[in-house]
């Protein structure tokens, strides 16, 4: 890995948020169910019996390759920062679905 490309921060680097803290520590759980539930976007509130029915759901590993790029293709990936490799799967996936549905 290049050296150039490695970001180092410290907690010194970071700066303080905007966040009323003291008003979050002073919320109740009814005061935040409520929030919840008055939130239209909110994901329902997890209770014990979701948790009994869930059922744990893995992905399939992914298969090590050796592949040829274009070296502009990988600079442009790598350039747009950590996880270029996900996003080459990400493109190459959603490619192969658009391919499916127009064969199916």
């Amino acid at each position: 890995m290049s050296e150039e490309r490695i970001v180092r921060r410290t907690l010194a680097d970071l700066k303080p948020g905007n966040a009323d803290w003291a008003r979050v520590e002073a919320l109740t759980d009814e005061d935040i169910e409520r929030a919840i539930a008055e939130d239209p976007d909110a994901a329902p509130v997890l209770d014990d019996e979701w948790f009994r029915n869930a059922e744990l759901v893995l992905p399939e590993p992914k298969a090590p390759i050796s592949i040829r790029l274009d070296r502009e293709v990988l600079t442009w990936f790598k350039d747009q920062g950590p996880g270029y490799q996900s996003r080459i799967n990400a493109v190459l996936k959603a490619y192969m679905t658009a391919q499916r549905k127009k064969a199916g």
